[in-house]
């Protein structure tokens, strides 16, 4: 704990270089209550001025606020600085060639502005910087960073993190293929970073706007060409489905109809409410698609137009969510998981792979369910499990289809080293035209890879943590009891990444496996408070498998209270 002495002057030489007004009212009014010794400024100083935002494999995301241990002006110039130093240093300044970035942003609060001081500060070091002038989704970010042949990219966005939240993320070209970073660069950069702190001053780091130029709207139209140009869409015949489709307050919605247009589909009836870009997210409580209730409007616009399909993107239109109708619901529709639009389009990919003798490498994270690798064998195609976080799917080499749990698809790895939300929801509503003609549903679809594969069910326990509540103290106590069963069900093998674990790297993971052939996952978030518990199982129907899953749920939330 710091003594409020030592607050009081962090906050004051903060106070003194902060450019933002706003957060000069914050932290005068924090200065206050911590010298008058009130319990939550004391708390709140501490949580701000405890430690660094830490520059990690997804970047920087955290809460907007003053601080070092947040999402300000000052951390990102820092950061910027840092990273324009890392690349400097890599290419070597003795290349006459001018190093290039592009500068991408979301519509979250501050986005431009951070992205406006990142342009700044590259330019201030010497480095090209082609700013989009616009918000856009982050996948055209990471198009443009290929497409542009640029040395690196940063996307100002917290994609779905809360409205208080913003983020920095950094993809680099070349031979990274316009893929995020991995370690060890990104400990290279944060060291970087930390050599800026030490020496320079906010209004010492370098910065203008000679070198800074800005994106034409043409690179919007390049990316939908390049996508549709790969992508294995088919023009719907007179069985048209009827799509619904939101934004979610986000950036993707004139990307995707522009996209959807573009492809010959008719334009999808989509949520007004959610539609417009708007930082606060107003009707939802997370924006993101995978959270209770962020669905609700988009099934009332469903139920009013009898819609057979349901598109959500997350803010930053890299995630897709799918929902379609069950007339079992109180809704009338029900969200497919992760998993299960995972199938949708492995099957699809590697049937089209392999039918054109082809060959290519299907890859998930490994928190994702199996059902992958079983797609892929049984199509004759190679198969490849990650560590969690698309930096590691998207590098996977032959890669023809990739994808994680957490609504990740990457359908075009020759546009886009990245999950890509806008592509994915094209394919998608392409498959369930492609199928309306023949008949079918996209849970014919389904159940189709369940026979030929096994039935198969997911799902997630989700341990929120407090302030200040590390997640590794939550896998380090399930470590502790060296757990022998899950409920009534026996642990038959325990994977403890820590320890290692075939050729992956350290990490803090936990993988159970239990005796009727459930796998159970536990670990932190990497870049929300809060720790998760992936559960997969089998059955001989899918009916079995949701009725296993349910019963595992149960049990691990029992032992969730326990700890």
């Amino acid at each position: 704990m710091t003594e409020p002495t030592d607050l009081t002057k962090k906050i004051t030489t903060w106070r003194e270089q902060e450019v933002d007004r706003a957060n000069k009212l914050v932290l005068g009014d924090l200065l206050e209550g911590v010298l008058a010794g009130r319990r939550e400024a004391l708390s709140l100083a501490q949580e701000m001025f405890c430690c660094r935002l830490s520059f990690g494999t997804a970047g920087l995301r955290g809460p907007l606020r003053p601080g070092p241990n947040g999402m300000n002006r000052i951390v990102v110039s820092q950061t910027t600085a840092g990273l324009a130093t890392y690349l400097l240093t890599k290419r070597g300044r003795a290349f006459e060639e001018t190093i290039h970035v592009v500068v991408g942003f979301d519509g979250r609060h501050q986005s431009d502005v951070f992205g406006e001081d990142t342009a700044e500060i590259f330019s201030g070091h010497g480095i090209r910087a082609t700013r989009l002038p616009w918000p856009v989704p982050t996948p055209v970010l990471a198009f443009a960073v290929r497409e542009l042949n640029a040395e690196a990219g940063v996307m100002v966005t917290a994609s779905h993190n809360p409205a208080t939240d913003n983020g920095y993320k950094v993809y680099l070209g070349g031979e990274d293929c316009g893929s995020q970073i991995v370690p060890p660069v990104d400990q290279q950069i944060e060291n970087f970073i930390g050599e800026v702190v030490e020496r320079l001053s906010f209004s010492k780091i370098p910065r203008s706007r000679i070198l800074v130029h800005n994106a034409t709207s043409e690179l919007i139209g390049g990316y939908i060409q390049a996508t549709l140009s790969v992508l294995p869409v088919s023009v719907p015949g007179p069985k048209a489905i009827s799509v619904v489709y939101t934004a979610m307050h986000g950036v993707g919605g004139n990307t995707f109809l522009a996209a959807m247009d573009a492809a010959g589909f008719p334009k999808p009836t989509v949520v007004e409410q959610q539609f417009e870009p708007d930082p606060d997210f107003p009707t939802v409580a997370f924006p993101n698609p995978e959270e209770t209730g962020a669905l609700d409007l988009s099934f009332v616009k469903g139920r009013s137009v009898g819609a057979d399909l349901i598109i959500a993107h997350d803010p930053d239109a890299d995630r897709l969510a799918v929902a379609l109708p069950d007339s079992s619901t109180t809704d009338g529709y029900r969200a497919l998981t992760g998993n299960q639009v995972g199938a949708i389009f492995g099957w699809h990919i590697a049937g089209n792979t392999s039918s054109s003798g082809k060959t290519g490498t299907l890859a998930n994270s490994l928190v994702s369910s199996p059902v992958l690798g079983k797609i892929a064998k049984h199509f004759g195609l190679s198969h490849e499990e990650t560590l969690t976080g698309f930096k590691y799917v998207s590098r996977v080499k032959n890669l023809i289809f990739g994808f994680e749990e957490a609504l990740g698809y990457l359908v075009t790895p020759d546009v886009v080293r990245d999950k890509d939300g806008i592509s994915a929801g094209l394919l998608m509503v392409s498959l369930a035209n492609s199928l309306a003609q023949e008949g079918r549903t996209l849970w014919d679809y389904l159940r189709t890879i369940e026979e030929c594969v096994g039935a198969f069910a997911s799902g997630q326990v989700t341990i929120r943590l407090g302030a200040g509540v590390p997640g590794p103290t939550v896998t380090a106590t399930l470590r502790e009891k060296d757990l022998e069963a899950i409920g009534p069900r026996a642990v038959t093998r325990r994977d403890d990444f820590l320890d290692g674990v075939g050729d992956f790297p350290a990490d803090d993971i936990l993988r159970y496996y239990l005796d009727d052939g459930t796998r159970v996952i536990a670990r932190p978030s990497g870049t929300e408070p809060k720790v998760k518990i992936y559960i997969d199982t089998e059955g001989s129907t899918s009916a079995q498998a949701e009725a296993i899953l349910t019963e595992v749920e149960a049990d691990i939330n029992e032992l969730v209270n326990s700890l």
